[in-house]
């Protein structure tokens, strides 16, 4: 398969954060459950939650009532809604517990970024669901690395995602356990979002960002805690050094959300909170 060119770079911050306002930040706390999450050993089935949100420069989202912790056998859904066209970028969350998965959405086309522990693909339909879609919507599904609590549920997500083309880092595509994988380096044009290789975490770490919509995916390159941007536990990570050199690679991009695989997200001043973190080493 031919990938698209890849699209654009980021804007400057200054042109960028210009169409913006700073927004409220979200509280996660990382329970012990998260530093046990972080090892491909992780396969636990977890609750699931979903949260529904917007993300466009040319409108504004009104957010709901605070999430509820989720609990096993139940479900929690917290919506952000916004007055967007039908081609505008919408995102959902689903929580699984100790680990987030996401769908995105354009129209009635989706993409679904890390497939969280086995067992998640319930938890992951009803995201699509939230949206007003289904499966059978899913065009791409891209993985941010190969542990078990972000590639877990990758065969059951995409027997269910039959139109789906399965994409992952290079070198982390031989410790997935899924046949037919599109292996990107970074730079890549996936749905109109732009591969960032993100090494550090594992070797072919890759965060997604949409520069027009302004947010960033970053899988396990980033905790958050508190609104805060925040490294995870070194113990997890195959090269800290080169992590580091990805947060300070992300840092100077420019976006206001920031969704992550362990934390809650960050919306508004995203890239902000990432360069005070990049600028901490």
């Amino acid at each position: 398969m031919q990938l698209p060119q890849p699209m654009r770079r980021a804007r400057s911050r200054r042109q960028f954060l210009g169409s913006f306002g700073k927004g409220s930040l979200a509280m996660a706390v990382l329970t012990p459950a998260v530093l046990a999450a972080c090892s491909s050993d992780a396969s636990d089935d977890t609750a699931a939650g979903t949260t529904a949100g917007s993300d466009d420069p040319t409108t504004t989202a009104s957010s709901s009532s605070d999430s509820a912790e989720t609990t096993a056998g139940e479900e929690t859904t917290d919506e952000t809604t916004a007055d967007a066209g039908d081609d505008a970028l919408r995102w959902a969350r689903a929580e699984l517990g100790f680990v987030s998965a996401y769908v995105l959405a354009r129209g009635n086309t989706a993409a679904i970024y890390d497939t969280g522990v086995d067992g998640s693909a319930d938890a992951i339909g009803q995201s699509l669901s939230d949206l007003g879609l289904t499966y059978n919507d899913v065009a791409h599904v891209v993985l941010s690395h190969h542990h078990g609590d972000h590639a877990g549920s990758i065969q059951e997500v995409m027997n269910r995602s039959v139109n789906a083309t399965v994409y992952a880092g290079e070198a982390d595509i031989s410790s997935i356990n899924f046949d037919t994988i599109t292996s990107v380096t970074g730079g890549e044009d996936v749905f109109g979002f732009e591969m960032v290789a993100t090494p550090g975490h594992t070797a072919g770490h890759m965060a997604v960002i949409d520069n027009d919509a302004g947010l960033l995916l970053a899988g396990d390159a980033i905790f958050t805690d508190g609104g805060a941007a925040i490294e995870g536990p070194e113990r997890f990570f195959e090269d800290v050094p080169l992590s580091r050199e990805s947060i300070q690679t992300m840092g100077a991009l420019s976006y206001n959300t920031l969704l992550v695989g362990h934390g809650d997200p960050i919306e508004g001043g995203a890239s902000d909170v990432v360069a005070a973190l990049a600028a901490s080493f």
